[in-house]
């Protein structure tokens, strides 16, 4: 199938993530432009080095979910705006309810709620102009199947999913859809931990036996941007392989 895209410029945000890395690989083969975002030079250089095999076919840009000031930077540095957005973006909190730090926990929510809110305010006003634009949040199977300790990681993820979802509902007569797509575990980053971690249990769980690759996600993503993916909006789309279907 061919994939049809009505724009050229895809914003990543958590732009130094394996799974970014692999969604930019995935982008330049379809002829698109993706700026991948991080929040420090630390990660612009992991960029750097994870696509050096494609030098001069995506940019990079800074921002920082504790800094309000970047939202308008990266959006401004970008010529005419972004056609696209690709949320990764998800700080880490993993601790149980009657064991957290008020104040971490106050700090999370404003940085992965609230600054993304006023991020998403900005990148409407963007598309708006433009009257077009399409957004993809990626969420996680943990949203709705948590394990012990990740209740404020499901509960931004859930938080994030409602503001996505009514960015679609509000502005998709106006030429502006979201999908939010909820990956179980992915052979990358913290999933590629916990596997190692807890591989005798994993595998039994796993309808398929296997988790997700990189790749698999970053096509998935891919077809989300496209024109063909369209009416995949508003809503959330779970890929795990089953893991989330049974008890």
């Amino acid at each position: 199938m061919k994939l049809r895209f009505s724009g050229h410029r895809v914003l990543i945000l958590g732009g130094s993530c394996e799974l970014a890395g692999k969604l930019a690989e995935r982008l330049v083969v379809e002829e698109l432009r993706p700026i991948l975002a991080c929040r420090d030079e630390r990660g612009a250089q992991r960029v750097l080095s994870s696509l050096s095999a494609i030098p001069g076919r995506f940019d990079t840009a800074r921002i920082d979910f504790a800094d309000r000031r970047t939202i308008s930077s990266v959006f401004g540095g970008i010529e005419g705006g972004p056609d696209f957005l690709v949320d990764f973006a998800q700080g880490h909190m993993e601790t149980l309810i009657g064991a957290s730090d008020p104040e971490l926990v106050q700090r999370y929510f404003a940085e992965n709620v609230s600054f993304r809110a006023e991020m998403l305010r900005t990148a409407c006003r963007v598309m708006l102009r433009k009257k077009r634009g399409r957004m993809v949040f990626i969420s996680s199977a943990a949203a709705s199947r948590p394990n012990a300790g990740q209740g404020f990681y499901a509960a931004s993820k859930l938080a994030s999913e409602a503001l996505y979802r009514n960015v679609g509902l509000e502005l998709g007569s106006r030429g502006i859809t979201s999908v939010i797509l909820r990956p179980g575990y992915v052979d990358a980053g913290r999933g590629r931990k916990y596997m190692r971690s807890h591989a005798e249990s994993f595998t039994g769980r796993m309808p398929l036996g296997k988790a997700l690759s990189c790749e698999e996600v970053a096509d998935a993503v891919t077809f989300l941007l496209s024109d063909n993916a369209r009416f995949f909006n508003a809503t959330a789309i779970t890929m795990d392989g089953g893991l989330t279907a049974g008890k």
